[in-house]
């Protein structure tokens, strides 16, 4: 599955006027998330940190990372789909390097999210730069 990548997020976030819109376009992308089994849905893939519940699992093949992903919650839901456009395909040494606190702040999103989202979405983060150490 192709997310758009953190650039296209950016400007996709910038078309909407308000926070309204912008909160029914990340439950959209949300939405469209490979379907995560429920046999992966384990201890093990439970992200510590969050609120929601959140799973990520993670595979390696031919040195890239691909992740699948789900959550209980819509809006958080729309944040894995974020988290997966920034890091999803990508190399060990490309996920260290991916600046997702600034593309966070340019989209806006830790002014409009409340501490518990926002400090969940950055567990995803760090599990995910854990994952491909």
């Amino acid at each position: 599955m192709s997310y758009p990548n953190l650039e296209e997020l950016k400007e996709n976030f910038a078309l909407f006027d308000d926070w309204e819109e912008r909160y029914k376009y990340l439950i959209d992308l949300g939405k469209n998330l490979e379907i995560m089994e429920d046999a992966l849905k384990t201890e093990d893939t439970l992200v510590k940190g969050c609120t929601s519940r959140v799973w990520l699992f993670s595979q390696e093949k031919d040195g890239a990372y691909h992740f699948i992903a789900d959550s209980d919650a819509h809006i958080v839901r729309g944040l894995i789909a974020i988290l997966l456009s920034a890091y999803e395909g990508k190399t060990a040494e490309q996920i260290a390097t991916v600046d997702i606190d600034q593309s966070f702040e340019e989209i806006g999103l830790n002014q409009h999210l409340s501490p518990n989202r926002r400090n969940g979405f950055f567990a995803m983060v760090e599990r995910v730069k854990a994952l491909a150490r």
